[in-house]
């Protein structure tokens, strides 16, 4: 199975989660404790690698991504240069409006020169009246010439209002054109901005797809197992061990564990779509013998990095367990699985999670959270008969071929809940498929 396909069975799993609480919470009233057990994630009964675009398919996306991103350039490109066209001298807007203001100035010329033919008329008309032997043809001449000067400058006139509108409409005709071509841009731009962003994402899935590798499957070679104690209080930290085994045909250079923990729904707890599961997490901190101090399992930080694991050896961690101080009394669930990557590009997963049930006592009023460091007894191995006992935070190379013991764990634990918490998981798996190739060139 592929990586790709375990997480989608655990997001598949998650997402029916709500149903899964309903019909399982009533169980936790009636089960006893029973030994450690690890279980699969639950299945769907569609497989989801069928759901899961393959290489081509991405491939082809990001070329047609890439198609329509080059198309919207394209685009883009012609638009800003339809735009900046209308600004040069021979764009046919710019030269009705050139040619409509040359006329418009001519008429204004001409309706000036009639204005001061008219008034000059009207001075000579009235100098004529205004001389004592002046004809009555000379009066007939003078009003003919005002008649005649007043014609002409009102054609003059109508002629300039008629130059000045055919220059307004070819302003409006230019400024109307250079707004659409300006809008054309806008929304090219925006084209060119999604098909970018389009084909950005279809880059960083094909990315994602590649880094993840196909060759990545979920084998035996890592197995995991939890031990811890049987009850731990709100508000204090309890001492859990989680072992981590090859039990593959070869070294494994590169070894990581995932671990969480939280609290698992009551009898009539109402679980919907509503319900945020991230608020059920118990804090969880680790440390090893290489690695002394405590250091906390969060986003940034999600995996165990145990190294390089030989044929058959083993590795003790040590995990610290912190329940809220106002939790409320209830069952809780630890879960964990492993991951690895070889030098030479080689990768794998558990087959199985890990999985370990203890009871969460409610604090009481007048007590104060405080860790406790009390190391839990670690993983019991039977080898055909004989004990092997590692305790926590030490390694050993010593072939693990029986079965690891551990208390307070319940089969009835629900594979939604667990998967819900895989999805977490599953990010840090990711984490380390896309360190493989690093891995490789190590």
């Amino acid at each position: 199975m592929k990586i790709r396909r375990i997480l989608a069975t655990a997001v598949a799993a998650a997402v029916t989660t709500p149903v899964v609480f309903l019909s399982a919470a009533p169980a936790f009233a009636d089960t006893k404790p029973s030994p450690t057990s690890t279980q699969k994630p639950a299945s769907h009964e569609d497989d989801p690698d069928e759901d899961m675009p393959s290489i081509e398919e991405l491939k082809a996306a990001v070329a047609e991504a890439q198609k329509a991103y080059d198309e919207a350039v394209v685009e883009l490109d012609k638009a800003m240069a339809d735009l900046k066209a209308l600004d040069k001298d021979d764009h046919p807007l710019q030269v009705a409006v050139d040619e409509a203001k040359k006329a418009a100035d001519e008429a204004a010329a001409k309706k000036t020169a009639a204005d001061e033919a008219l008034a000059k008329a009207k001075q000579d008309e009235q100098a004529v009246k205004d001389r004592p032997d002046a004809t009555d043809q000379e009066k007939a001449d003078a009003a003919a010439a005002v008649a005649a000067a007043q014609t002409a400058a009102d054609e003059a006139a109508a002629a300039q209002t008629a130059a000045d509108d055919k220059l307004a409409k070819a302003d409006t005709a230019f400024d109307d054109a250079k707004v659409a071509a300006a809008r054309v841009v806008g929304l090219a731009q925006k084209v060119k901005k999604a098909a970018e962003e389009d084909l950005d994402a279809a880059k960083e899935e094909l990315a994602f797809y590649e880094d993840m590798g196909e060759e990545c499957e979920e084998d035996g070679s890592v197995k995991v197992a939890l031990t811890g104690p049987k009850t731990v209080t709100a508000g204090k930290s309890a001492s859990f061990s989680l072992r981590v085994s090859n039990d593959g045909d070869r070294d494994l250079d590169a070894v990581s564990a995932y671990v969480n923990a939280l609290q698992l729904p009551e009898p009539g707890d109402v679980i919907d779509d509503e319900t945020d599961f991230f608020e059920r997490y118990i804090s969880v901190e680790w440390s090893s013998a290489d690695n002394l101090e405590w250091t906390p399992v969060t986003k940034e930080f999600d995996s165990i990095e145990v190294g390089k694991l030989v044929k058959g050896g083993h590795t003790d961690v040590k995990l610290r367990l912190t329940v809220k101080a106002d939790a409320p009394a209830g069952k809780g669930s630890t879960f964990a699985f492993g991951a690895y990557e070889n030098n030479d590009g080689s990768c794998g997963m558990s087959e199985d999670y890990a999985t370990l049930q203890f009871d969460i006592l409610a604090a009481d009023k007048g007590d104060k959270p405080k860790p406790t460091d009390t190391p839990s007894p670690a993983p019991t191995v039977t080898t055909g008969g004989n004990t092997n006992t590692t305790q926590q935070g030490g390694r050993s190379n010593t072939p693990v071929n029986g079965t690891l013991a551990a208390t307070g764990a319940n089969d009835t634990l629900p594979l939604g809940f667990a998967a819900a918490g895989a999805v977490a998981l599953g990010a840090g798996a990711l984490v380390v498929a896309r360190r493989r190739k690093a891995g490789a060139q190590a």
